[in-house]
């Protein structure tokens, strides 16, 4: 833990609060384990074992993303279970989902384990960064945020390794039930753990849509849609036009993983020293950028360059989160991460099913369209205003 966070449990965390940054650091290496050995391992298993075509792929992927979608009925589970338990069982949940996947070969499995583990992705992640916001301060938030993602970056590179060694000893069942039993371990690690004390505001346990959170509502929006034109369409970019090889796409997803453990840490440090709307504002406008040159552009290498450029801006989106903090009731914290987080996925529903109709047309079209949800993100991004004064200044100092 302390080779990922650096120095923020020497400096800026206190005692109370070092269990919970202890318990989100092992929950969220666990679920990037899980969800990128399932996705590494899916088109070579689908293919293979079960079979299926590209229209049942395209399905699967779009099943995936239902329990993102349905984010926001978290609020309600809370009215059950304390929030950081929900973290540890999505955890549980994504663990088993993913170790259960290959058993049985069939289509109707594969939608089914899809969805378990989905419904533990999602569900952590509305969590994780729920819990992120209430117990660390506007200061430290950020910080706590890029260390995590560069936490994320490695652990990706791990699964990855994960599944080079176990490929050449053992079949699809057992590479995800050795990554799914992992995976479950960490969640039942974290069942047993209390990281919460007190002093944190009670949250609000009903759905909370206010009007004053408006930017933040639309802001998410933009961010799922400009997601789905990154996961998807620069990657068939690279692939069906560029004709980017498996060895090729692998070089670029390590470089990219090193990249984010690199920089990530320092996101959360510019934030604090340039403000919200400044990194929006550069991130915005380098997706303008990136888009224009995926339409146009013959070069692989300049293509190549855009895209280990547009996965480092992905990573700003932070922001959004952190700009939220700063303007929000600290009671609503918990039921707007869970709208934010459907919010965010309502584009992953509907985007790349259009996207693709209108790249059969001319595969420019997807990135002219997303070059326009830049422009309008750039110019909703000049909306944001925090506090004069956020808390915790001597920490935002110290954290320079």
């Amino acid at each position: 833990m302390k080779g990922v966070l650096g120095k923020l449990d020497a400096g800026l965390l206190t005692s109370e609060q070092r269990p919970m940054l202890r318990f989100l650091v092992v929950l969220t290496a666990a679920s990037t384990i899980g969800l990128q050995g399932y996705t590494i391992l899916f088109n070579n298993f689908a293919a293979e074992m079960v079979h299926l075509n590209g229209s049942q792929v395209g399905v699967t992927q779009s099943v995936r993303e239902i329990p993102g979608l349905l984010s926001l009925l978290v609020v309600f589970v809370l009215l059950l279970v304390r929030e950081h338990k929900l973290a540890a069982l999505s955890i549980v949940l994504l663990g088993l989902g993913t170790g259960i996947t290959a058993l049985i070969p069939s289509y109707g499995w594969v939608i089914f384990t899809t969805v378990v583990m989905s419904f533990g992705f999602h569900y952590y992640e509305s969590t994780n960064q729920s819990l992120t916001l209430q117990y660390f301060s506007t200061a430290v938030s950020p910080l706590i945020f890029g260390r995590l993602r560069a936490l994320a970056a490695v652990s990706s590179v791990v699964a990855g390794i994960i599944v080079y060694c176990l490929s050449g000893i053992a079949h699809y069942r057992e590479m995800y039930l050795a990554i799914g039993a992992l995976v479950l371990a960490a969640g039942v690690w974290g069942l047993f753990q209390n990281p919460t004390h007190a002093g944190i505001v009670p949250q609000r346990k009903k759905m909370i849509l206010r009007r004053r959170y408006s930017l933040f509502y639309l802001l998410t929006l933009l961010s799922g849609a400009r997601r789905q034109i990154f996961v998807v369409f620069s990657i068939l970019l690279l692939v069906q036009v560029f004709h980017f090889t498996v060895r090729e796409m692998t070089i670029l997803f390590i470089i990219n993983n090193v990249v984010a453990y690199i920089l990530n840490s320092l996101i959360g440090k510019a934030i604090n020293h340039f403000g919200e709307r400044t990194i929006s504002s550069i991130e915005y406008s380098g997706v303008i950028v990136i888009f224009l040159v995926y339409a146009f552009t013959t070069s692989k290498n300049l293509v190549m360059l855009m895209y280990i450029l547009d996965n480092i801006l992905y990573n700003f989106e932070v922001a959004i989160r952190t700009y939220f903090q700063k303007v929000a009731d600290p009671a609503d914290i918990a039921s707007s991460m869970s709208v934010g987080f459907t919010i965010n996925h309502i584009a992953a529903v509907f985007l790349p099913a259009l996207g693709g109709y209108f790249w059969m047309m001319d595969y420019r079209i997807p990135f002219i369209g997303g070059t326009v949800l830049g422009v309008i993100s750039l110019i909703a991004a000049q909306w944001m205003r925090v506090p004069d004064k956020a808390p915790n200044a001597a920490l935002i100092a110290e954290s320079k």
